[in-house]
C-alpha cells in the first residue's frame, strides 16, 4: 500500500514519510535487532501512526519520497530520529552511516556539508548528548 492510500493529510504524510526513513535505516542490514523494533513500535505511537500503517511501511519503506522538513529545527530533529535509530542496536555500520547521508540530504542538509553534519550527527548520539546538545552542535557544524 503506498502513502497515497492512506489518505493523509500533508503534516501527516510528513510523518509517515519520515517514519518510513527511520525504517529504512533500521532494516539496511536486513534485520530488526529487539532494540531497533522496540525503538520503531515507540516512534510509530508517538507520530500516532496505525498498526496498519506501520505493517505497510516495515513491508515497503522504500516506497515512500523522502520529506524535506520546512523548519531547520525539525530538520535537525528528524536527523536525531534517525541518528537514533541507527545506534538502537549499539553499533552504526558503514552503510547507516552512507544511507543517513542519502537521507539528510533528502531532509534537507546541503550536499557539500551533510558528511560533516552526519559524522557529527553520530558522533553526539555515541557520546549520549542531550537532543538541546544535539541541537546546539548540529547548528555549529553546519553554520546556515
Amino acid at each position: 500500500m503506498l502513502i497515497a492510500n492512506f489518505n493523509l493529510n500533508g503534516e501527516k504524510k510528513r510523518i509517515v514519510m519520515h517514519f518510513a526513513s527511520i525504517v529504512r535505516l533500521a532494516l539496511v542490514d536486513d534485520a530488526l535487532s529487539e532494540n531497533e523494533e522496540k525503538m520503531l513500535k515507540r516512534l510509530a505511537r508517538r507520530f500516532h501512526i496505525l498498526e496498519e500503517h506501520y505493517k505497510e511501511i516495515l513491508k515497503e519503506p522504500e516506497q515512500y519520497a523522502i520529506a524535506t522538513p520546512h523548519s531547520y529545527d525539525v530538520r535537525i530533529e528528524r536527523l536525531f530520529d534517525l541518528v537514533t535509530m541507527i545506534y538502537a542496536d549499539k553499533e552504526v555500520t558503514g552503510d547507516e552511516a552512507r544511507i543517513l547521508r542519502r537521507i539528510g540530504v533528502g531532509i534537507g542538509f546541503s550536499v557539500n556539508n551533510v558528511e560533516k553534519v552526519t559524522d557529527e550527527a553520530i558522533h553526539l548520539i555515541l557520546n549520549n548528548n542531550s537532543f538541546e546538545d544535539f541541537k546546539k552542535a548540529i547548528k555549529e557544524v553546519n553554520k546556515i
